[in-house]
């Protein structure tokens, strides 16, 4: 039996952990969860006790959050190449990008979906600033490429990627054209297909 078991559901930001899990290339076995009873049934809530996905159990071990799941992963198995090196200087840009989207890009992507307002000087007192200063900084952090760590290929383009790709798909992001480069360059690597096409079977098996 494998020792990663994940949790999750193929509507969900799941997704972006299992595009993780397919690069790494290790054994790992899938728990498909329905939203409702199943994801607040006591046996889950004993894992995750916010009721959500993903989640990921290792060894006994338990990790929520899509960001925290590409970055333990990446770390736990180094020597698949998704995290530089100690002593390479992009290490620092991996942490910084990756946080950066599950911190100030999130928050402003939500809050433009929901139609939350930031009064006019309060700027300061949010993560984010504003989603114009958000996407301007990771716009900047993408033009050098290919990568957010220059030539190598991270599990910090599988976090921002995703949550880049989301974005557009949904019009909370603008298509810029420094993103839709980077996200489709990334969507077309293998292991992002098969894990789109494994969450896509589910959704059809799920309808039918």
């Amino acid at each position: 039996m494998s020792d990663l078991v994940f949790y999750t559901n193929p509507q969900s930001r799941g997704r972006i952990a299992h595009w993780m899990l397919e690069e790494l290339g290790e054994p790992y076995r899938t728990v498909w969860l329905d939203y409702g009873a199943a994801m607040k049934d006591a046996a889950y809530l004993a894992i995750n006790p916010m009721g959500k996905v993903p989640a990921l159990v290792h060894d006994g071990s338990v990790l929520t959050e899509a960001a925290a799941i590409c970055v333990y992963l990446a770390d736990h198995f180094a020597e698949k190449g998704l995290i530089p090196p100690a002593a390479d200087p992009t290490r620092a840009a991996f942490f910084r990008w990756s946080f950066f989207a599950a911190g100030p890009l999130e928050q402003a992507v939500t809050a433009k979906a929901l139609g939350w307002q930031v009064p006019e000087g309060k700027g300061s007192m949010v993560g984010f600033g504003s989603l114009a200063q958000t996407l301007a900084a990771l716009e900047q952090a993408l033009s050098p490429g290919p990568y957010l760590c220059g030539e190598r290929f991270t599990a910090a383009d599988v976090y921002v990627g995703a949550s880049l790709g989301w974005g557009m798909l949904f019009g909370t992001i603008e298509p810029r054209p420094a993103f839709a480069r980077y996200v489709a360059d990334l969507e077309a690597r293998p292991a992002a297909q098969r894990a789109k096409r494994l969450n896509e079977e589910r959704i059809k098996a799920r309808a039918g």
